[in-house]
Protein backbone atom coordinates (compact mmCIF):
# COMPACT_ATOMS: atom_id res chain seq x y z
CA UNK A 1 0.00 0.00 0.00
CA UNK A 2 1.42 3.56 -0.81
CA UNK A 3 0.42 6.16 1.62
CA UNK A 4 0.17 9.89 0.10
CA UNK A 5 0.84 11.77 3.35
CA UNK A 6 -2.00 14.73 3.62
CA UNK A 7 -1.09 17.69 5.35
CA UNK A 8 -3.61 19.96 3.81
CA UNK A 9 -1.64 21.14 0.70
CA UNK A 10 -2.26 21.74 -2.95
CA UNK A 11 -1.69 18.91 -5.34
CA UNK A 12 -3.18 15.65 -3.28
CA UNK A 13 -6.16 15.23 -5.62
CA UNK A 14 -3.63 14.72 -9.00
CA UNK A 15 -1.42 12.38 -7.09
CA UNK A 16 -4.76 10.71 -6.01
CA UNK A 17 -5.93 10.79 -9.95
CA UNK A 18 -2.28 9.69 -11.27
CA UNK A 19 -2.36 6.39 -9.32
CA UNK A 20 -5.97 5.94 -9.42
CA UNK A 21 -5.33 5.46 -13.37
CA UNK A 22 -2.83 3.32 -13.42
CA UNK A 23 -4.31 1.04 -10.71
CA UNK A 24 -2.53 1.67 -7.46
CA UNK A 25 -3.86 0.94 -4.63
CA UNK A 26 -3.03 3.41 -1.62
CA UNK A 27 -4.56 5.84 1.22
CA UNK A 28 -4.53 9.71 1.84
CA UNK A 29 -3.75 9.71 5.42
CA UNK A 30 -2.38 12.03 7.89
CA UNK A 31 -1.65 9.14 10.76
CA UNK A 32 1.35 8.14 11.35
CA UNK A 33 1.05 4.58 12.27
CA UNK A 34 -0.58 4.14 8.34
CA UNK A 35 2.44 6.46 7.40
CA UNK A 36 5.00 4.14 9.43
CA UNK A 37 3.12 0.81 8.12
CA UNK A 38 3.44 1.61 4.11
CA UNK A 39 5.08 -0.22 1.47
CA UNK A 40 6.06 3.21 0.10
CA UNK A 41 5.23 7.00 0.66
CA UNK A 42 4.52 10.06 -1.03
CA UNK A 43 4.85 13.34 0.14
CA UNK A 44 3.38 15.47 -2.72
CA UNK A 45 2.63 19.05 -1.89
CA UNK A 46 2.18 23.03 -3.17
CA UNK A 47 2.37 25.53 -1.10
CA UNK A 48 4.47 27.56 1.65
CA UNK A 49 6.92 26.12 2.86
CA UNK A 50 6.80 27.71 6.96
CA UNK A 51 2.90 26.83 6.92
CA UNK A 52 3.42 23.08 5.48
CA UNK A 53 6.26 22.43 7.84
CA UNK A 54 4.05 23.78 10.40
CA UNK A 55 1.55 21.28 9.13
CA UNK A 56 3.64 18.17 9.17
CA UNK A 57 4.80 19.72 12.87
CA UNK A 58 1.13 19.52 14.02
CA UNK A 59 0.15 16.20 13.12
CA UNK A 60 3.34 14.68 14.37
CA UNK A 61 5.28 13.63 10.98
CA UNK A 62 8.39 15.02 11.05
CA UNK A 63 9.79 11.76 12.99
CA UNK A 64 7.34 9.45 11.42
CA UNK A 65 8.79 10.43 7.91
CA UNK A 66 12.65 10.95 8.78
CA UNK A 67 12.48 7.53 9.71
CA UNK A 68 11.11 5.89 6.96
CA UNK A 69 12.79 2.93 6.12
CA UNK A 70 10.16 2.43 2.73
CA UNK A 71 11.11 4.17 -0.53
CA UNK A 72 9.81 8.04 0.09
CA UNK A 73 9.05 10.47 -2.96
CA UNK A 74 8.98 13.91 -2.18
CA UNK A 75 7.26 15.66 -5.14
CA UNK A 76 7.27 19.94 -5.28
CA UNK A 77 7.14 21.11 -2.08
CA UNK A 78 7.79 17.90 -0.72
CA UNK A 79 11.09 18.00 -1.86
CA UNK A 80 11.68 21.04 -0.77
CA UNK A 81 10.80 20.07 2.66
CA UNK A 82 13.25 17.04 2.94
CA UNK A 83 16.12 19.91 2.80
CA UNK A 84 17.73 21.55 5.70
CA UNK A 85 16.17 24.59 5.27
CA UNK A 86 14.30 27.30 3.21
CA UNK A 87 14.26 30.89 2.41
CA UNK A 88 10.77 30.88 2.02
CA UNK A 89 9.30 31.33 5.65
CA UNK A 90 12.79 31.22 7.36
CA UNK A 91 12.45 27.83 8.16
CA UNK A 92 14.11 24.57 9.14
CA UNK A 93 13.17 21.75 7.25
CA UNK A 94 13.23 17.85 7.78
CA UNK A 95 17.11 17.59 7.07
CA UNK A 96 17.20 14.59 4.91
CA UNK A 97 18.64 16.14 1.94
CA UNK A 98 21.86 18.27 2.60
CA UNK A 99 20.71 21.54 0.96
CA UNK A 100 19.06 24.83 1.66
CA UNK A 101 16.46 25.70 -0.46
CA UNK A 102 17.21 29.56 -1.91
CA UNK A 103 14.38 31.86 -4.22
CA UNK A 104 15.43 32.45 -7.57
CA UNK A 105 15.87 35.62 -8.41
CA UNK A 106 14.77 37.63 -11.21
CA UNK A 107 16.73 39.26 -14.12
CA UNK A 108 14.20 40.09 -17.12
CA UNK A 109 17.53 41.18 -18.91
CA UNK A 110 18.95 37.27 -19.13
CA UNK A 111 15.37 35.96 -19.84
CA UNK A 112 15.28 34.64 -15.96
CA UNK A 113 11.37 34.68 -14.67
CA UNK A 114 10.42 34.27 -11.24
CA UNK A 115 8.56 31.92 -11.40
CA UNK A 116 10.22 29.43 -12.87
CA UNK A 117 7.24 28.26 -15.18
CA UNK A 118 7.25 26.11 -18.38
CA UNK A 119 9.08 22.98 -19.94
CA UNK A 120 13.34 23.22 -19.03
CA UNK A 121 15.40 20.30 -19.30
CA UNK A 122 16.98 18.11 -16.63
CA UNK A 123 20.92 17.02 -17.29
CA UNK A 124 23.22 14.98 -15.44
CA UNK A 125 20.60 12.15 -14.55
CA UNK A 126 21.98 9.43 -12.01
CA UNK A 127 20.21 6.54 -10.44
CA UNK A 128 17.92 4.21 -11.74
CA UNK A 129 14.85 6.89 -11.54
CA UNK A 130 15.73 7.94 -14.82
CA UNK A 131 16.21 5.04 -16.84
CA UNK A 132 14.43 5.51 -20.03
CA UNK A 133 15.32 9.12 -20.48
CA UNK A 134 17.74 11.07 -21.79
CA UNK A 135 20.21 13.26 -20.69
CA UNK A 136 18.85 17.09 -21.90
CA UNK A 137 14.83 15.75 -21.55
CA UNK A 138 12.03 18.39 -20.74
CA UNK A 139 10.20 18.49 -17.28
CA UNK A 140 7.70 21.06 -16.52
CA UNK A 141 8.52 23.28 -13.56
CA UNK A 142 6.30 25.50 -11.41
CA UNK A 143 7.89 26.96 -8.24
CA UNK A 144 10.15 30.34 -6.95
CA UNK A 145 12.50 28.36 -4.95
CA UNK A 146 14.90 25.30 -5.44
CA UNK A 147 17.21 23.26 -3.52
CA UNK A 148 21.17 23.71 -4.20
CA UNK A 149 23.08 21.40 -6.28
CA UNK A 150 24.79 19.13 -3.34
CA UNK A 151 26.23 15.63 -3.29
CA UNK A 152 22.34 14.24 -3.02
CA UNK A 153 21.56 15.62 -6.29
CA UNK A 154 20.53 13.29 -8.91
CA UNK A 155 19.41 15.51 -11.56
CA UNK A 156 20.00 19.28 -12.28
CA UNK A 157 18.42 22.38 -14.23
CA UNK A 158 18.79 26.07 -14.31
CA UNK A 159 16.70 28.91 -14.04
CA UNK A 160 20.02 31.85 -13.49
CA UNK A 161 20.91 29.48 -11.55
CA UNK A 162 21.91 25.77 -11.37
CA UNK A 163 19.45 23.93 -8.99
CA UNK A 164 18.66 20.63 -8.04
CA UNK A 165 15.57 19.16 -10.12
CA UNK A 166 16.13 15.95 -8.22
CA UNK A 167 17.45 14.55 -5.02
CA UNK A 168 18.12 11.24 -3.38
CA UNK A 169 19.75 10.22 -0.11
CA UNK A 170 19.39 6.32 0.93
CA UNK A 171 15.21 5.60 0.37
CA UNK A 172 13.86 9.20 0.06
CA UNK A 173 13.49 10.97 -3.55
CA UNK A 174 12.85 14.23 -4.36
CA UNK A 175 11.41 15.41 -7.60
Amino acid sequence: MIAIIDYDTGNLRSVCNALDRIGAQYCLTDDPSLIAQADRVLLPGVGEASSAMQKLQERGLCDVIRNLKVPVLGICIGMQLMCRHSEEGNVDCLGIFDADVRKFEADPAAGVKVPHMGWNSLVDLKTGLFDGLADGCFVYFVHSFAAAVCSDTIAVSDNGRTFSAAMRRNNFYGV
